[in-house]
């Protein structure tokens, strides 16, 4: 009797989308798969913080305390990341991420990263350009927010 198992394969979306089938492949194995229970955090508000998140399915919550009440500063869905700036340049989080559904990511760290550069410079030229396109429209969202403010 023959079986065959699938391993989890990252998709060609969000920021991985430059990436072709083999890099995706290759690149998924320098970080790691994880399922994410219901309100399980995968970052932690002022917790040191060096990993990027890529969801592969289910929904998360980012919150954050301000002046001793949660804030949810929006919901994080497949497709998308978390941990980019943290993965660039390791600090504390600045937000608490958790999950609302029963979810699926891919987590590397920094050191893992790295190694990936290394390795693939040109398909980790592609990640790290689709890392800086997600800090950019992100930047541009809390400009924009900012701007809202004070023009009100």
């Amino acid at each position: 009797m023959s079986s065959s198992f699938s391993s989890p394969k990252l998709p060609a979306q969000g920021i991985l989308e430059p990436l072709g089938d083999e890099d995706r492949d290759i690149l998924s194995g320098y970080g790691e798969f994880l399922p994410v229970q219901p309100e399980h955090t995968i970052t932690d508000e002022g917790l040191d913080q060096n990993s990027l998140f890529f969801i592969l399915s289910g929904k998360f919550h980012a919150t954050s305390m301000r002046a001793g009440h949660m804030v949810l500063l929006g919901t994080i869905g497949k497709g998308e990341t978390v941990g980019e700036i943290n993965l660039l340049d390791p600090a504390k989080a600045s937000a608490t991420v958790t999950a609302v559904e029963f979810s699926q990511v891919w987590r590397i760290d920094g050191p893992s990263l790295e190694h990936f550069i290394n390795e693939y410079p040109k398909a980790a030229a592609w990640l790290l350009i689709g890392i800086g396109k997600t800090i950019a429209r992100r930047l541009r969202v809390v400009n924009e927010k900012i701007t809202a403010f004070y023009s009100a």
